[in-house]
């Protein structure tokens, strides 16, 4: 059992901390995406000029950072959670609560959104997809190819915080009954 858990731990461990490289890495995309946004404004108010293609970039940016950051937010315990009851509930109640979100919320709908993006990706990246504005990026098969990574990045977060609530569960002192 010691050895089990050790190994889930690990695995835990590997996944926070790909969730942890992602999240440092796309906020970078933050500093790119508020110079983008700044320099679409000026040149557009100050100068007449506009470009689809920048204003494609910043929407694809930001779009990125919440996908692939997702699993980073998670891991920080970052998303919002309605917890009227959640936040004054006992250690193994929240275990269970955060077990059976994963087990039939989170996981089966990011499968679901993984099995039903795949032929839209797949389709994309046969023709080389691009953008249908005139001017605009060429790579949206490589855009819309996020969209399965976060379900990864943001599954494995789920897989992880499952792990660490089960362990919770487990290593808690039973309560006593009176």
């Amino acid at each position: 059992y010691r050895t089990a858990m050790k190994f889930l731990k690990l695995i835990a461990n590997i996944f926070d901390s790909i969730n942890e490289w992602f999240g440092k890495a796309v906020s970078w995309l933050l500093v790119f995406m508020v110079l983008n946004v700044f320099s679409v404004v000026i040149l557009r108010y100050a100068f007449g000029f506009g470009a689809i293609w920048m204003q494609e970039l910043y929407v694809w940016t930001h779009a990125i950072v919440f996908l692939l950051g997702s699993g980073y937010t998670l891991l920080h315990n970052g998303h919002v959670r309605i917890d009227l009851i959640y936040r004054t509930a006992s250690s193994r109640y929240k275990a269970i609560i955060d077990v059976l979100g994963c087990l039939i919320f989170a996981l089966p709908v990011l499968y679901i959104i993984f099995i039903k993006s795949m032929p839209m990706v797949e389709r994309s990246w046969n023709v080389f997809e691009k953008s249908a504005e005139a001017g605009g990026l060429p790579g949206l098969f490589l855009f819309k190819s996020v969209l399965l990574l976060f379900c990864i990045l943001f599954g494995i977060q789920f897989i992880s915080s499952l792990i660490k609530s089960i362990g919770n569960f487990i290593s808690l002192p039973k309560i006593k009954k009176l």
